[in-house]
Parts: C-alpha cells; structure tokens; sequence
C-alpha cells in the first residue's frame, strides 16, 4: 500500500512520501498563483479554481488569500463564498453543501498526528473527511477538526472551534463548539438545557 493509499484510507502515513510531497508543492504553486491574479480577472480565478479543485458548482467565490495542501480532495457545491485567509488542509476528503458562506480566516483540518510523541516525530499523521452540508454559514476565525460533519442549516458562531458533529437546524458556538438553540427558536435547546444541569 502506498503512502497516498493510507492517506485516503484514513491510516497512518508517512507525510514527507515523494509523491505526497510533490502533490503539495503543486498545489501550493497554483494556490501562489491563484492569490496573486488581479481582484477582477474573475475569469482567469475561475479557471485556475478548476485546475486546482476536485470539483466546484456554478457560482464560486473564494476570495484570496487562499491555501490548501492538495486541491484534488476539496469538492465545492453551488453558491459558495468564502471570505479571506480560507485554509483547507485537504488530505482527507473536504465536501461543502450548496449555499455555503465562510467568513474570514477559517480554517478546515483534515489532518492530525498521533499523540505518541515518538510517532508524530517520525512524520506520521493521518487524515478524516470534513462535511458541510447544505445553507450553513460559518463565522469568521472558525476551525473545523478532522472528521466533523455538519448538518443542512447549521450556523456556527465566529471563534468557535468545531470538534465533534454538528446537527442539522442548529446554532452552534464556542470551544469546544456546542449547539446554543435550534434554528427558529430564541430559547435554548434541549441540549443547551442538559448542558447548564451538568
């Protein structure tokens, strides 16, 4: 099994493999690229969005300055703006719904190392998909974990650092970043409610 075999697989792998290696300095290259086009070559950011992409709907906007590690992992639906500084660490799979707005400096994480020390200093890390479902808007300065799926209508509030599972028709806020209310109510949820008797 290749290094990119386990990458994808979401085992262990060695981050400094060759052909890991060359895949970011790619990508890397077209992220440089794609940050230094003139603000209203709008054309010339679309095409080099699909160079670098997996796949992405009709109306994307990401606004520069923008950074991912591989490009070919992040899969982008219709009507998507993301505002300044977005950064997707995509050795895992990163899947947005459509109707999806990110504010500034947000960061999406695939990858994470082990906690032995010894390990995580030989190079090795592994990756878990990131979802975003469908009509979420995200806060700026959000950084969402390996392996977190976010519902349909969810909104999480600037700051908040997104660790665990999000469910769909909520309001979500906070490190660790947990559901406040659901969507149309003013009071909070029920697991806003369980939270306060712990």
């Amino acid at each position: 099994m290749t290094e990119k075999e386990k990458q994808q697989a979401g085992e262990l792998y060695f981050a400094g493999d060759k052909e890991l290696h060359d895949e970011r300095v790619k990508a890397k290259k077209l992220c440089a690229e794609y940050n230094a086009i003139e603000y209203n070559d709008y054309q010339k950011r679309e095409r080099l969005l699909d160079r670098l992409l997996a796949l992405r709907g009709e109306n994307t906007v990401v606004e520069p300055n923008f950074f991912c590690d591989y490009g070919y992992n992040i899969i982008i639906g219709d009507n998507f703006y993301a505002n300044h500084n977005l950064v997707i660490l995509d050795c895992a799979e990163v899947t947005f719904g459509n109707n999806v707005f990110i504010g500034p400096n947000c960061g999406f994480y695939t990858a994470g190392h082990p906690i032995d020390a010894a390990q995580r200093n030989s190079g090795l890390e592994y990756a878990k998909p990131i979802k975003v479902g469908n009509d979420v808007w995200i806060g700026g300065n959000v950084c969402v974990m390996p392996g977190v799926t976010i519902g349909d209508n969810v909104v999480i509030a600037g700051g908040s650092v997104v660790n665990k599972d999000i469910p769909s028709g909520t309001v979500a806020a906070g490190n660790p970043c947990k559901v406040i209310r659901n969507i149309g109510e003013d009071k909070p949820s029920e697991a806003q409610k369980s939270d306060k008797k712990k």
